[in-house]
């Protein structure tokens, strides 16, 4: 029974449907009440009270159905009515292809892109809320690769260096959900976040992807245990007594070695040919990992340090990794990262410098300000995104990465700036079925923005995150940030 049908039957028992009423004026009872006086008075102050309380309950009914309709689902969000989007341009960054629509309209529904196309050649239904964005573009919602601004604390939270290898830690249980420097990324067009470990140690633990507008974490976790983070030499030799690289290469073998026998163990098992082995929660990340199913995100920056990462962990081990720096003179490896499928998410130090009497950090030592990104591009590697590590740089520069690689020589002739910030990461991380793109049946995450992304006088007007507008530069009070686990 709905509250509005409840509340009409608590009053119609005080005053009756069928004509009966009460008159105040003489304080008569309808018909067939007692005659007395005294039973009168009495029954009236009965009845009157009971009227009251039926109007007061009445009234706070109406007061409840208000509240409902301003928390109905919005236009565009699960279970509210469709959402059209018109913008002059949208760019759709699918793999393949131009990547943009002129005059282009977005249509949303259930959080989830319905549809793309020109305007007057996609049909608008009628129930569907129309947002005419007017002279600006629309793009997918940008997704960094490396991120440690989902907590508040990176340094105790997401840097436990007890152990060199931690492969059973979890960066989710320290997720903030909305906290201010998620909101200043969302406000800055980000609207997924790989959140994960730091680089105090070899194997630092799982990062969590998760979406950066408030809310519980069951609504903005995207996938917990979404990669395996491990680093490669400048941070995890700094680990105890001081490690070098012989001892986090053979230690990195070693870890690498367990895990795969665990999870042939499982796979034996799950066919049929092996007993069933005991659950160990600190391995339980390598039975994804040796599917394929879970990747590995690289701190790898110097040459030396990405071809040993390739040679260990892609070559010997076959495992799906990424490179999660990059940077250096490491795109001088970048033809041999393509040849073994290896993605380059590279950031935040855009650049290799020149040095002259000083100490030569890379072994590099250009003639020319080298651009990282540009540098992978010319030796003829093509999956090429960007990240912040943010902190480190600020979140909110995560576009400005972009800027600067094509400041530095990367090319932009077919938007591959906007697709190093959209569609590779999100292929880079496995969920570009679902993200980095505005295709039918992707999550609603649309950015509105003034212009081109990697362009730095571009301004960021409003957010949408699975359908939900979340972010609006008009709206000075932003949505409080939720502390909840779930």
């Amino acid at each position: 029974m709905s509250l509005l049908t409840s509340l009409t039957l608590a009053v119609a028992t005080v005053v009756p449907l069928d004509g009966g009423h009460v008159d105040r004026s003489s304080g008569l009872m309808p018909p067939g009440a007692s005659t007395t006086a005294n039973t009168a008075a009495n029954a009236f102050e009965l009845e009157s009270a009971s009227y009251e309380a039926a109007l007061f309950a009445w009234q706070q009914g109406l007061d409840a159905l208000d509240e409902a309709a301003k928390r109905a689902p919005e236009a565009g969000a699960v279970d509210g009515p469709g959402l059209a989007l018109l913008a002059s341009k949208v760019l759709t960054c699918e793999l393949e292809g131009p990547g943009y629509v002129n005059r282009g309209v977005v249509l949303i529904r259930d959080g989830l892109i319905e549809e793309v196309g020109r305007q007057g050649e996609v049909e608008i239904p009628e129930d569907y809320e129309v947002v005419d964005c007017g002279q600006n573009w629309l793009m997918p919602g940008m997704v960094d690769l490396h991120a440690h601004i989902a907590d508040e604390d990176q340094f105790s939270a997401v840097n436990d260096a007890v152990l060199l290898s931690n492969p059973g830690l979890r960066v989710s249980a320290a997720i903030i959900p909305g906290n201010r420097r998620m909101r200043a990324a969302l406000a800055s067009g980000i609207t997924t976040l790989l959140f994960i470990p730091g680089s105090a140690t070899t194997i630092g633990g799982q990062g969590a992807l998760v979406k950066t507008a408030p809310g519980t974490m069951s609504k903005r976790m995207v996938k917990d245990s979404a990669a395996l983070k491990v680093a490669q030499y400048g941070n995890p030799d700094r680990w105890g007594p001081r490690v070098g690289k012989s001892y986090l290469y053979q230690g990195l073998r070693r870890s690498l070695a367990v895990g795969q026998a665990y999870a042939d163990a499982w796979r034996e098992f799950e066919e049929g040919t092996g007993p069933e082995p005991a659950v160990d929660p600190d391995l339980e990340i390598y039975r994804g990992m040796f599917e394929g199913t879970v990747p590995v995100a690289i701190h790898t920056q110097w040459v030396q340090v990405v071809t040993a990462s390739i040679d260990i962990m892609r070559r010997q081990f076959q495992l799906n990794i990424f490179i999660d720096h990059g940077t250096f003179d490491s795109w001088r490896v970048a033809a041999y990262a393509w040849e073994h499928g290896v993605n380059a998410i590279i950031g935040p130090r855009v650049v290799s410098m020149p040095v002259r009497h000083m100490i030569d950090w890379s072994g590099d030592n250009p003639e020319r300000v080298q651009g990282s990104a540009a540098g992978f591009w010319e030796e003829g590697h093509r999956m090429i995104g960007f990240n912040t590590d943010s902190p480190n740089v600020p979140q909110d520069e995560f576009p400005l990465q972009a800027a600067l690689a094509v400041r530095h020589g990367f090319p932009d002739d077919k938007l591959q700036t906007v697709r190093g910030l959209t569609i590779i990461p999100a292929i880079t991380i496995g969920l570009g079925d679902r993200l980095g793109s505005l295709e039918a049946g992707k999550d609603a995450d649309v950015v509105v923005l003034s212009g081109h992304p990697a362009d730095p006088r571009t301004k960021v007007r409003e957010v949408w995150v699975d359908g939900v507008k979340s972010f609006d530069e008009d709206v000075k009070k932003r949505a409080p940030e939720s502390r909840s686990p779930k």
